[in-house]
């Protein structure tokens, strides 16, 4: 399962280390894709089986439904994780969520997100000053 929040560097070949325990279980290759909120998700292979498995169920005849296959497929890269731990991330992936240097690394159970180390520092601000409003849709979803 990968949780917790890891702060690392991009180096000048846009390479970043990866958090031991997000590699046992993303594994030595995964898959990288544009994220939502301006970050990048990260998969291992199986994940990535079954989240491809659930986009392929979408109707090709809906404009929404093919656009989001484009966004995510587009996007992908399977990346190999170097022997120091680090990955490569792709120029157009790091571009997309404006990776520059600072990223922080954040599990979230069944997929890793990479971000921009400002992006996520205000989106945190943000969400949570609005907690009061996510438990409430939360609730509505039974959670």
């Amino acid at each position: 399962m990968l949780v917790g929040e890891y702060r690392h560097n991009v180096d000048t070949k846009g390479r970043v280390s990866v958090p031991s325990k997000f590699r046992e279980d993303l594994g030595q290759a995964f898959v990288i894709t544009k994220g939502l909120d301006s970050c990048l998700f990260a998969y291992s292979k199986q994940e990535w089986k079954n989240f491809e498995d659930k986009l392929n169920t979408l109707p090709i005849t809906n404009h929404e439904a093919r656009a989001f296959k484009r966004f995510f497929f587009s996007g992908a890269a399977e990346c190999e994780v170097d022997k120091q731990g680090r990955v490569n991330i792709p120029q157009q992936l790091r571009d997309y969520a404006g990776i520059q240097k600072d990223v922080v690394i954040v599990g979230l159970s069944n997929r890793a997100e990479i971000w921009n180390n400002e992006n996520w520092d205000k989106y945190n601000g943000e969400s949570s000053a609005d907690i009061s409003s996510l438990e409430s849709q939360m609730s509505k979803l039974g959670i």
